[in-house]
């Protein structure tokens, strides 16, 4: 199988629509103003060399780099330039593709030469939208997903059982996917500190720390195990949530209770649209200067939008009166769907 993921999409996306920024350092985030609080979206190569990288607030990032390109999220062009990359892979010949968002899907595939195919998947993604994507190749989701790493930029790698170790073994488990800073931390009080170690491990002893599921699930990515069927069923949305960071801190309870009720009706928009009860609410805050909490609650099955709009207030009303506020967040979690995908995240096992 195949993973084929776009390099620096968003960014490439705007080079084409701006050739002259070629080989310049590019930033794409918020309104495209780094004196609003916003987070990078992206970053061209050129502006990573300085460090810059998703999720960074813009500020710091024109600071970064003081003669970057900065520009505003355009939405609709990505989406459109994702459309076409996606149509183009399922083109392929005998092939199976399974979107994991705009810039990345897995590919199934038969053939006797995968390093050949995925030129031709780069060929052919090239020719139509002049865009540049990385492949891996594996025999399982997680081992393909990895190689795309080591194949970055606009090249081709291949991790399967038989060099997994040879290439992952030495490296913190971190450089895993699914496994983030945190649970590397909690790896390491417990001796594991490379993927080696990680693979070598009894599944039964991580349970203790992580649970019954978890704990087997990171033994098993720490192999490189795990599905090895690509699957084009549809994706659906478990939620829809919407985020809202004020320039200004609120600390009105008048001007929070509007903020809450105008977060709740983009929601209400997004689920109105899948036609899925909401069956859950979880509310975010950021408080100046950075602290995040959240508020999370399950509802009886609901598509009644002033009962939603209810339920939220309840939350809401468990914010700290006066505190500074700089963000806020609201996810309605949907009932799924009886034929849904299995297992939709990557991180969680199972697809």
């Amino acid at each position: 199988m195949l993973h084929v993921d776009l390099d620096q999409f968003i960014a490439a996306v705007e080079v084409l629509r701006r050739p002259e920024l070629a080989g310049r350092p590019v930033i794409v985030g918020g309104r495209g103003d780094p004196t609003e609080r916003a987070v990078v979206s992206t970053a061209s190569y050129e502006a990573r060399a300085f460090g810059v990288g998703s999720g960074m607030p813009l500020r710091i990032a024109a600071r970064k780099v003081p003669d970057a390109v900065i520009l505003p999220v355009d939405q609709e062009a990505y989406l459109e330039a994702s459309e076409t990359v996606m149509a183009t892979l399922r083109a392929r010949p005998d092939a199976t593709v399974q979107v994991l968002g705009w810039d990345e899907a897995f590919m199934g595939i038969e053939t006797e030469d995968p390093e050949a195919y995925a030129r031709q998947v780069q060929a052919a993604v090239l020719e139509r939208t002049q865009l540049h994507c990385s492949v891996g190749i594996g025999d399982t989701l997680v081992r393909a997903k990895v190689a795309t790493g080591f194949a970055k930029p606009a090249g081709v790698f291949r991790l399967t059982a038989a060099n997994w170790l040879d290439v992952m073994g030495s490296r913190p488990t971190r450089d895993l996917w699914g496994v983030g800073s945190k649970v590397s931390g909690r790896l390491a009080k417990l001796g594991i500190k490379t993927v080696a170690e990680l693979a070598a491990c009894d599944p039964a002893n991580l349970v203790p720390e992580f649970g019954p599921k978890m704990g087997p699930w990171y033994a098993e990515l720490g192999r490189g195990d795990g599905a090895s069927v690509v699957d084009d069923t549809p994706w659906v949305a478990r939620g829809h949530s919407r985020e809202i960071t004020f320039q200004h801190d609120l600390t009105d309870p008048a001007q929070v209770d509007d903020a809450v009720r105008e977060l709740t009706a983009r929601v209400l928009e997004d689920v109105v649209a899948e036609g899925r009860p909401v069956i859950g609410l979880t509310l975010k805050i950021r408080y100046a200067p950075f602290v995040t909490t959240t508020r999370a609650r399950k509802i009886p099955d609901t598509s009644d939008g002033n009962e939603i709009l209810a339920r939220t207030l309840d939350l809401a009303a468990e914010i700290e009166q006066g505190r500074p506020i700089r963000l806020l967040g609201l996810r309605a979690e949907m009932a799924m769907p009886d034929d849904a995908r299995k297992g939709h995240t990557p991180t969680r096992g199972g697809w």
